[in-house]
Parts: C-alpha cells; structure tokens; sequence
C-alpha cells in the first residue's frame, strides 16, 4: 500500500490554521488511520511542532468549552481531534491586526470522518458537544499556565458565532464570566498578529524541523 499523501492538510481559511482527513482504512476489525504524520505536518505548516502537554476531555451534549487563547509569546498551538462523539470545534483569529482579525471557521470533530484541527499560537479555540457524551484529545505546544491564558465569551454577539441550534449551553463559570471580544481587545489581552508572525517565523528558522521540501 502507498502510504504516501494517505491525508491531507488543508488551510481552513484562516491563516495558521489547518484541518486533517485522514483517509481511514476499515475492514471486519474495525479501522485504523493517521491522525498525525510528521512529514505531512511539515509540508503544510513549515515546522514540527513542540508538543509539551497532551489533553483529553469529555464533555455531556450541550457543553461549550472556550473561546481560549494564551499570551504570544509563547502562546499555545493546539491540535485537536474527537475520538469518540462529535462536537462542534471552532477557530477564531482574534490576532490585531489580521486581515481575518474577529473571523472564525467552524468543523465538525466526530468519531466518523475523524477529523483533526491544527491552530497556531494567538488564534483562539473552542467547540460545543453534539453527542450524549464527546471525548476530544489535543496535543499542545505550551504546558497549561493559567496566568498566561484568557477567554472571550463564546456567545459575544459581536463574534456572532452559528453555533448548532437545539441544544441547552452548558459553559464552566470561567468561561460564562469572560469579556467580549470588544472588552478584551479594550483591555489589550488580545495577541498582536504581527508578533504572532515573528513567532512564527522563529519556529520555522528554529531548526525545529526544517520543510522536508527545503
């Protein structure tokens, strides 16, 4: 079997943003795929991600979790998939500055199609669970610093999300209690694209792993 371009990354729309398929193969066993391949990685990205920390959570129909983001430096990439369930993830580019500054995109993480979402440092992340019950697992850049780390309100008006219809909120205190976007850009949380960009330049110049193309 080839197991070359098995899958494919492709840019969701917002820079420094990607989203996996896999191409899964499925027989009387079961299934199995790539939910991450190194070269792959690369190709799209530019660089090989550190991955310092590796979370997993498990959600009831109806939970929000989000909109987080963390300070750049060094922020925290994130690269998400849902193992079990479905949910529906949502990356917001709230970098000042950005052409696409307040645009979001939103994809359907599930245990189906088993896709997987990669975001780079100062885009912001959330998803709300569809399923009776959701676990999504994502490998991140940065080990959680709770000092470092803040949260625009995922039903701020002015961000408008289209989050599904027919299912109750379920958000942490946390997350209810978070400003909107206008506050935090007011309150200068917000991460500075530009700064962003020499981040991300650094990671590529890093030798962290050069473009296998290079």
């Amino acid at each position: 079997m080839n197991h070359h371009h098995v899958s494919h990354l492709e840019d969701l729309g917002i820079a420094g943003s990607w989203v996996l398929t896999p191409r899964i193969l499925r027989d009387g066993r079961g299934a199995f795929l790539e939910w991450f391949r190194d070269a792959d990685f690369r190709a799209a990205v530019g660089y090989r991600p550190e991955i310092a920390q590796g979370n997993c959570s498990v959600s009831r129909r109806g939970v929000v979790r989000g909109i987080h983001f963390a300070d750049v430096p060094p922020g925290q990439a994130k690269y998400v998939t849902c193992v079990r369930g479905a949910v529906m993830d949502v990356v917001v580019d709230l970098r000042v500055g950005s052409a696409g500054f307040a645009t979001w995109r939103l994809v359907r993480l599930d245990d189906q199609d088993r896709r997987a979402v990669f975001l780079s440092e100062g885009l912001g992340h959330g998803f709300m669970a569809l399923s009776h019950e959701a676990t999504v697992v994502y490998l991140c850049s940065t080990p959680y610093a709770p000092e470092r780390e803040h949260g625009i309100h995922p039903f701020d008006p002015d961000l408008g999300i289209t989050w599904p219809g027919g299912l109750e909120p379920v958000l942490s205190g946390q997350d209810a209690a978070a400003p909107s976007l206008a506050e935090a850009l007011a309150a200068g949380l917000l991460p500075d694209y530009d700064v962003c960009l020499a981040y991300y330049q650094g990671l590529r110049g890093a030798g962290i792993g050069p473009r296998p193309d290079a």
